[in-house]
């Protein structure tokens, strides 16, 4: 033992001289690197690198930084390699050796090179400009003969603390050598061997399995009990663990190494547990002491433990995932989707076609309850249940059913023997029962006493058939599922009515006109129906009205407020007042519904609308917007802009006054009108809508109904979050050919001359038939405006859809209909107009007023000439 020690004595010695000399040289290297990179990095380096003359300024420098630091050398080369300093001169302009190349390209390097004073540890950094090209190195140099000189200072050191270490070691033995003794008490051999005799009685009498494992991961020794238990060939000892036909949880659980705690392993038809310690804690071989506890009557309650957990875990995992959203559909399949495959193989949920609609189930009338497959989920996609969409029949067992309260879980747990579930639909029972299927869990989705459908649980590669507790896992399972079922379905209901009330306020069609080819879409919101609205209105003159509103919410509230505004600005429309004057008008009606509806808490919270004006016969449109985002105009060429318009302020503030824009629109351009929930998401940037509005609008020439698809599928999700109205116009102009304009001299002569030139003009277009109608019309709003109005005079004649008379003068009186008496002279003129025109009117322009009356062209005379 005394040979021993001293040899790890000297080895001992040995490898601290070496690792002396070790950190000697790691020491040289990072003195050798950090002076390079100081001198380096130094200001102006660089610069006298790329000077004329580099030696001359650095060379100082060198060898100041040489001699200060206690290198060896200091050399620095341009990016050629080419030495400017060495404390030999004669040595500078020369290359130097070493791995400069690598310096050249940006990394400091340090290694062992042969140097022109001998072997030494050199690093070389290299020297960057601001712009962090490289424009030479530095080198510096530690011989390694003055690295070794530094170690042997230690070696004496070294060597006395290694005698000192021996003489240690001698006396620590013999105490060693006592202290067993005094352990041991004095036992010789022979009382060793009784004791260990005594030892290894206790071990084969005990009940336990006891295994003791080596490091090496084989078997020094098993117990009786343990062989019986694991059932261990004769020969086991002396062999791996792994290859002593374990079972291969059992085989890798011995072998980790690992602590261990009653881990459940099966070894034939036993359950042990197993209990892993390491045997050097107590002053042993290292290895692992393993012992065995035979825990096979407490596996069936452990079973039965797991399955307690698996479930509580799934009903915890149901209420996070069943009822994300309020749509009937979804609902039904996340159900199905919890279910599989932690508790079946397949699920369907079927449910009365009512509550699909958001309506309650009514009881059946017949014997067989229909109802529609919403959701479907199998563990496999081959699985043979029908699809969603399929309508199902079922035999409820009581007269009671769907719509009551009495429905209850039907449990088969042999499909292929029984008849009742098998004559419901034999063609399909075989297919389910070819698959596998072979036990089936229904129950009812109740909710607030009324049945609203089925779920169907199916089991075929799960061995188990449905049991009791299985029976009441599902009925809480779809309970909840009920609740969230019944949630969706009243909100179902709920959207239901309001979209309806909403479509009916909006638009059915679009009215006729020629001035102006639109096209519109609307969609509602994913979360309910909101206050947008829309209107094409045929005015005037070749003229149409373009309306775009929004009413700030969703509901029945947003969409009922929104009816009323649209039906405001129809009555307002009639009036043919300017765009700036009508959202005038408006915004004063808001006010007054704020101030009336304001104690029944149902005041609009803020409405916004764009009212445009295009006239066909002049190419140009008027526009006034109240807080409404401004429109697109989309010219022949595909150039895409968004005119400047006055925002003005949303509807029901009041104060200040509305302005309106007007603007020049070529024959053939498109009007884009839109409202918010178009361009604005919470994802998205409003400045990134209008850009992505622009290009999906740029470029290509459309049909407007082809505009609102592409707009829709580049701007919108597939469920928007705000409903959106979007219109979509593009312009025509009327023929110059259909309209006529005459001024009228203030003589009531000029009449007659005024029906001369309308009758010719009337005769030269094929309508001889309204000549006799136009030319009373003519005459009584031409004599009107000489007698009663101011110059100048002018009459106009359009021939669109129907024949426009108008006559316009600079008086801003309004004519008056009204029914003359037998004795007056006059006052029959105007009712005259409105017994033959179809429909009349007077609207004001900035110069005056204009009197129109409108006639049907070829259709029956009026009824004051029959």
């Amino acid at each position: 033992m005394l040979g021993i020690v001293v040899l790890l004595d000297a080895a001992a010695v040995v490898a601290l001289v070496v690792q002396g000399r070790r950190d000697s040289m790691s020491a040289a290297r990072a003195q050798a690197l950090s002076v390079a990179e100081t001198f380096a990095h130094a200001p102006g380096v660089a610069a006298a690198l790329d000077s004329k003359d580099p030696t001359a300024v650095l060379q100082p420098r060198a060898e100041e930084i040489r001699q200060s630091t206690g290198v060896e050398y200091v050399v620095v080369a341009g990016d050629n390699g080419i030495r400017y300093t060495h404390r030999d001169i004669a040595l500078i302009g020369k290359k130097i050796p070493g791995p400069y190349k690598e310096a050249l390209e940006g990394d400091a390097v340090t290694r062992t090179v042969e140097a022109s004073r001998g072997r030494s540890v050199a690093s070389a950094v290299p020297v960057e400009r601001r712009d962090g090209s490289v424009a030479g190195l530095v080198a510096v140099g530690i011989k390694v003969e003055a690295v070794n000189r530094l170690a042997y200072p230690s070696v004496p050191l070294t060597i006395g603390a290694g005698v000192t270490a021996l003489a240690l070691t001698t006396v620590g033995a013999a105490l060693v050598s006592r202290r067993l003794s005094r352990q041991t008490r004095g036992l010789g051999p022979a009382e060793m061997t009784r004791m260990y005799e005594h030892h290894d009685a206790v071990l084969h009498a005990v009940r336990e399995g006891v295994l003791i494992i080596g490091a090496d991961h084989r078997l020094l020794l098993a117990n009786d009990e343990a062989r019986r238990l694991l059932d261990l060939p004769p020969d086991a000892e002396g062999r791996a663990v792994t290859d002593i036909g374990l079972a291969s949880g059992t085989a890798e659980l011995l072998a980790s190494g690992q602590v261990a705690t009653d881990e459940l392993r099966p070894a034939g038809d036993r359950l042990l547990a197993v209990n892993l310690r390491p045997t050097e804690e107590r002053g042993g071989q290292p290895g692992m002491v393993a012992t065995l506890r035979d825990t096979t009557e407490l596996r069936a309650l452990t079973g039965r433990a797991e399955t307690v957990r698996e479930r509580l875990t799934l009903l915890y995992r149901a209420g996070a995932l069943i009822g994300t959203t309020l749509d009937v559909t979804t609902t039904a399949q996340e159900l199905a989707d919890v279910a599989v495959p932690g508790f079946a193989d397949g699920v369907t949920v079927d449910l009365a076609d009512a509550v699909l609609r958001g309506g309650e189930p009514t009881p059946p009338t017949g014997d067989t309850l229909e109802l529609r497959r919403t959701a479907v989920r199998s563990a496999a996609d081959d699985h043979p249940l029908l699809p969603p969409g399929h309508v199902i029949g079922y035999r409820p067992t009581t007269a009671e059913g769907l719509g009551t309260g009495v429905g209850h879980t039907w449990i088969v747990s042999d499909l292929a023997a029984s008849r009742p579930w098998r004559d419901t639909d034999p063609e399909q029972a075989d297919r389910v029962l070819r698959y596998g299927y072979h036990s089936l869990l229904s129950v009812p989705l109740r909710a607030r006493g009324v049945i609203l459908g089925v779920a169907n649980f199916w089991r075929g590669h799960h061995e188990d058939p449905f049991d009791l507790d299985d029976l009441s896992f599902a009925e809480e399972l779809v309970a909840r599922a009920a609740v969230s079922v019944d949630n969706a379905r009243r909100y179902t209901r709920e959207h239901e009515m309001a979209v309806t009330l909403q479509r009916s306020l909006l638009p059915r069609g679009l009215p006729e006109q020629n001035a102006l080819d639109v096209a519109y879409r609307y969609l509602p919101a994913q979360a309910g129906v909101g206050g947008d609205w829309f209107d094409v209105i045929p005015l005037s003159g070749a003229r149409v009205a373009l309306v775009v509103g929004d009413v700030v919410g969703h509901g029945l509230h947003a969409a009922a407020t929104m009816g009323r505004l649209r039906t405001t600005v129809l009555n307002f429309s009639t009036l043919d007042l300017a765009p700036d004057e009508l959202l005038g008008h408006l915004d004063e009606l808001v006010v007054r519904m704020d101030q009336d509806e304001e104690s029944g808490g149902a005041a609009i919270t803020g409405a916004t609308c764009l009212y445009a004006i295009y006239d066909a016969v002049s190419g140009r449109c008027t526009v006034a917007r109240a807080g409404h985002p401004g429109p697109a105009l989309v010219l022949p060429d595909g150039t895409v802009s968004f005119p400047e318009i006055p925002a003005g302020l949303p509807l029901g503030i009041g104060g200040m006054p509305f302005e309106m824009t007007e603007l020049d629109v070529p024959e053939g351009s498109r009007l884009v009108l839109y409202t918010d929930g178009l361009v604005e998401r919470r994802d998205r940037d409003i400045d990134d809508g209008m850009e992505l509005l622009r290009r999906s609008l740029a470029d290509r020439d459309r049909t407007p109904e082809e505009t609102c698809d592409d707009v829709l599928e580049a701007m919108l999700p597939s469920r928007p979050g705000d409903d959106v109205a979007l219109l979509v116009a593009r312009t025509r102009t009327l023929d110059p050919s259909r309209r006529v304009e005459w001024d009228v001299p203030p003589d009531p002569a000029a009449v007659a001359g005024i029906r001369k030139q309308a009758m010719r003009w009337l005769s030269d277009r094929g309508l001889d038939e309204e000549g006799f109608v136009t030319e009373l019309i003519l005459s009584e709003l031409v004599t009107n405006a000489i007698r009663y109005g101011s110059e100048p005079i002018t009459v106009r004649l359009l021939y669109d859809r129907a024949l426009t008379c108008e006559v316009s003068d600079c008086s801003s009186t309004s004519p008056h209909l009204r029914y003359a008496t037998t004795t007056d002279e006059g006052g029959r003129g105007l009712f005259l107009v409105a017994q033959f025109a179809e429909r009349w009117g007077a609207r004001y322009t900035d110069r005056g007023k204009v009197i129109w009356s409108e006639q049907t062209v070829g259709g029956p005379p009026p009824a004051g000439l029959l």
